[in-house]
């Protein structure tokens, strides 16, 4: 029986289960997903009946969000750090659903970056998410790593920061700079790199010892008002047709 065939049968059959019925679900999910998560809400809905709708933000912003109050059904991050206080106060438990690793973006054409030595030229104007922001919390990260290692010189980080001309509320943002000509390199997930997005960018890869894979944890909120239907959205991440879905737009397994 195939994957396909297997969630086509195991999605009703969980939600028939608990004796509920189609309902409308609120899913909170970090910006780096808009692409995955709206094809995801499509074929869910399809399979299942009910009607999926999407926030879109900065994990930071949605986090606090759900803090203050705000209603969702299902809440996906772009880090443990802002989705770890959640659990056992506003979400259930945490799943990682998939993995995800930076990648520098630069417009297509420009032979002004190469490598990771190439951004701390000077006058290069670069754009990374803000302090809080998940690819932005990676981004530091990775600047403190390549410090480590000593492979690019002395003080890389300082040099590199230097030549940051913006730090954005969320990644998209990020990558739309160098997609309208304000930036030179942008520090984005490989995720972001859509294929809309290729038309006008190129990726630089990152040395794989620098590029940590990153998870992206989900779950179920404590108040949520349809919590059947929100465990069989997560049920349809892990699944092989959502994991099929997050790896075309970028995303790496969950395991």
């Amino acid at each position: 029986m195939t994957g396909r065939l297997l969630t086509g049968l195991f999605l009703p059959a969980l939600l028939l289960s608990g004796g509920a019925q189609a309902a409308a679900l609120t899913v909170f999910a970090a910006s780096s997903l808009t692409d995955a998560f709206t094809e995801i809400g499509r074929d869910f809905d399809r399979q299942t009946g009910n009607r999926t709708t999407f926030q879109f933000a900065g994990s930071q912003t949605l986090r606090t969000q759900l803090e203050n109050g705000a209603r969702a059904d299902v809440f996906a991050s772009a880090s443990d750090t802002q989705f770890t206080p959640l659990v056992g106060k506003v979400v259930a438990a945490r799943q990682v659903f998939a993995r995800n690793t930076l990648t520098v973006i630069v417009p297509r054409g420009s032979a002004r970056v190469r490598t990771l030595a190439d951004l701390t030229r000077p006058g290069l104007r670069i754009v990374i998410a803000a302090p809080g922001v998940p690819a932005g919390e990676y981004t530091r990260q990775l600047l403190a790593a390549v410090d480590r290692a000593g492979t690019y010189g002395q003080d890389y980080a300082a040099r590199f920061m230097k030549n940051v001309v913006s730090e954005e509320p969320n990644v998209r943002q990020v990558a739309l700079k160098v997609q309208l000509g304000e930036a030179d390199a942008a520090v984005v997930y490989t995720s972001d790199v859509t294929p809309a997005l290729k038309a006008r960018v190129q990726a630089v890869a990152l040395p794989s010892r620098f590029a940590a894979l990153t998870p992206y944890p989900v779950g179920v909120t404590l108040d949520s008002r349809s919590a059947p239907q929100a465990r069989a959205f997560v049920a349809y991440l892990l699944s092989p047709d959502g994991q099929r879905t997050l790896r075309k737009w970028g995303f790496r397994a969950a395991r």
